[in-house]
């Protein structure tokens, strides 16, 4: 009896050890998501990419249009002389996100020579995956990422995964904000702590993980 009590003991305690060692790797995570939604990191590049987000038959919603809105900034100070929109056709959608995104951008002026459109990816990491093999494949390496905040950490890291040179420029008028915005960044906590351990790229391939544990998509 005495053997089993100890036993028993053992095991809780390695159970403690573990949850302990769970929750400090999730905290600093999280740390690290929050203090990257918190810098901007624009520098001169040879592109910047704007991650897609819902559009409306051919409009992109007010997330979409407010991260097209800091990228047609961040063209217009030089920052880079070409704008990767991004994004496919979701079910039942007549559009594209990237499409509906370059109508956006050239009806704020934006020239169509400086648009370059990746229109099949339908999670973060399809798109990047997608835009890196034409970007590279033209020696443009070196971007600059918009999207919204809480979205930083996890693209800049899945860019670098794909082998691009990238930083992060988050837009700051984004109508997610307050709790939204806290709860998204619990989500992208919990996906990027996943993304570190198993490969953002074995993550996305294996989505039906989602299934199991929620909050662990990609998308």
């Amino acid at each position: 009896m005495d053997r089993v009590r100890r036993i028993l003991r053992i095991v809780l305690r390695i159970g403690l050890g573990l949850i302990g060692a769970l929750f400090l790797y999730l905290s600093v995570t999280f740390v690290q998501v929050w203090m990257a939604s918190r810098r901007d990191e624009a520098r001169p590049s040879d592109a910047i990419i704007v991650l897609g987000a819902a559009e409306y038959d051919g409009r992109p919603s007010p997330v979409l249009a407010a991260r097209l809105d800091h990228a047609i900034d961040l063209y217009r100070d030089g920052i880079a002389p070409v704008i990767v929109v991004t994004g496919g056709r979701q079910p039942g959608d007549r559009f594209t996100e990237a499409g509906a995104s370059a109508d956006y951008l050239h009806k704020h002026a934006v020239p169509d020579t400086a648009i370059l459109r990746e229109t099949t990816g339908r999670t973060s990491w399809e798109s990047l995956e997608a835009a890196a093999r034409f970007l590279t494949d033209k020696h443009m390496e070196r971007v600059v990422l918009v999207s919204d905040p809480y979205h930083s950490e996890r693209i800049k890291a899945i860019a670098h995964e794909v082998g691009l040179d990238a930083v992060t420029s988050p837009t700051r008028t984004s109508p997610i904000k307050g709790s939204s915005a806290f709860k998204r960044m619990l989500g992208e906590t919990l996906r990027v702590a996943a993304g570190r351990v198993f490969g953002y790229a074995r993550l996305d391939r294996h989505r039906s993980v989602v299934k199991l544990v929620p909050g662990l998509a990609t998308l």
